[in-house]
């Protein structure tokens, strides 16, 4: 697994952080990482999640290079 860990302090907009949490929990979808649990602690909310073993989707958008073809074959999924 791994966990994604949301520092609550002073976020704006906490009812939409709980509402996407609500709904990455109720759906689930073999092509996107799913959401197992969610946990406060302290003024953190903690999400543990699929653990996906190629990074973060930012990490591999920053350092891949897609053609149209393949973007519109990943969207499409």
């Amino acid at each position: 697994v791994a966990i994604k860990k949301i520092h609550l302090q002073g976020l704006r907009k906490k009812e939409l952080k709980v509402n996407e949490l609500m709904v990455m929990k109720v759906n689930r979808n073999p092509n996107l990482v799913n959401c197992l649990d969610s946990y406060l602690v302290g003024e953190e909310l903690w999400l543990v999640m699929e653990y996906m073993d190629g990074g973060t989707l930012s990490n591999v958008i920053s350092k891949t290079y897609l053609c149209e073809d393949e973007m519109a074959a990943i969207s499409r999924e």
